[in-house]
């Protein structure tokens, strides 16, 4: 399995798993990067997404000093949109944070802070840690593989239950229904259940909600004022463009706006919204060294194979690092919610970095996108 399709198979392990008709394209053939980034390239990504049906596109990137910004379709250059899975960074970080701080070992079962959370069908706590956790080798199923959530929650049902309120609790419940993937640390497996532990394992040591840490350590520092952690708030804030899903895997199902939905669905796997400014700030700062220290930045990178027969696509603790058609090694996260497909990455110096979004969740491939800009390689329609 190619890096490429490593990666896009994570994406599809995200909030709308799936849903997503789109097929992994074939990998680029190896080419030598650019000097500098080739933004015609990148455009050309956009410009085929909308051609393949996403109604707009927008993507932005830095390379030092130099700026971007391009969009296709009816979208603006400084839209804000749902990131889905982006968030499984910002909630690591402050989990790292919090262990140098001295509250809390990355080692430490799920157990001790969530006594009898993680419990039912062979799921134990006590032989999980919070690290596997982090770096999806838990085994614990992912509450959104559950075909009845799939069904109310992705599905036609959607529609009906847009502003449904979920608990952490409620998600991990679905979840413990089922049994475990594998045994702790026995293999890798994409699981949204993973972060939503996650996040109630920072309330439980802080003792507040995981956003709100989130606000205090990162997006108050950093001054990201596109970004938000929603809660149980379903409008989109404004400059945003709807976002569209078929919420169905039939090609000729009829689209609608999903724009407003209530975000509890994703919590702290998934829920945040940003733009593509401040997630390129946020990966540059983290990557940079300004949000951890060296030991927790080091921990974050140590990867884990997400495909055994391939090499070059690895998970960290929140955050993937992928090897490119042209050889560049980049880092950061994919996110998929209804209606929005987000990718942001950098170079491991944080020099170099993209981030954007598809408004739609039926078709369009982002990973074209990060191989335009990275390896200045156009994109094909189709």
């Amino acid at each position: 399995m190619s890096a490429a399709r490593t990666v896009r198979t994570v994406l599809a392990a995200t909030l709308v798993a799936g849903l997503a008709a789109t097929t992994l394209a074939a990998p680029a053939l190896a080419a030598s990067a650019p000097a500098k980034p080739d933004h015609a390239a990148t455009q050309q990504a956009l410009d085929a997404a909308v051609a393949d049906g996403v109604p707009g596109a927008v993507a932005q990137a830095r390379d030092g000093r130099d700026q971007w910004t391009g969009t296709a379709g009816d979208r603006k250059g400084n839209d804000r949109y749902r990131v889905g899975s982006i968030t499984k960074s910002f909630t690591a970080t402050v989990l790292l944070q919090l262990q140098a701080e001295g509250r809390i070992d990355l080692d430490d079962p799920v157990e001790k802070w969530l006594p009898g959370v993680v419990r039912g069908n062979g799921h134990d706590g006590r032989e999980i840690t919070v690290r596997q956790l982090l770096n999806h080798t838990s085994g614990i199923y992912s509450y959104t593989s559950d075909p009845g959530f799939q069904e109310k929650v992705f599905g036609p049902g959607f529609l009906e239950h847009r502003y449904d309120t979920w608990t952490p609790q409620q998600l991990v419940s679905v979840a413990m229904a089922h049994k475990p993937d594998f045994a702790p640390g026995a293999a890798w497996n994409y699981s949204n259940t993973n972060f939503v532990l996650a996040g109630m394992v920072i309330e439980k040591v802080t003792g507040r909600p995981y956003g709100q840490a989130v606000e205090n350590r990162i997006i108050k520092p950093l001054k990201l004022r596109a970004t938000s952690v929603p809660g149980t708030r379903s409008a989109m804030p404004q400059p945003s463009s709807p976002a569209y899903s078929k919420l169905s895997r039939d090609a000729n199902a009829p689209v609608h706006d999903v724009s407003a939905l209530n975000p509890s669905i994703a919590g702290s796997a998934g829920e945040m919204i940003s733009d593509s400014r401040d997630l390129q700030t946020f990966y540059r700062a983290l990557l940079g060294g300004r949000l951890l220290t060296k030991d927790g930045l080091k921990e974050m990178t140590t990867t884990v194979r997400m495909s055994a027969d391939d090499p070059n696509a690895g998970y960290g603790l929140g955050l993937m690092e992928q090897k490119l058609s042209c050889g560049k090694e980049v880092w950061g996260h994919g996110g998929g919610i209804h209606g929005s497909s987000s990718l942001a990455m950098t170079t491991r110096d944080g020099r170099h970095s993209l981030a954007g979004n598809f408004n739609a969740d039926w078709t369009g491939d982002t990973q074209k996108v990060i191989e335009a800009e990275f390896c200045g390689t156009a994109a094909s329609k189709g």
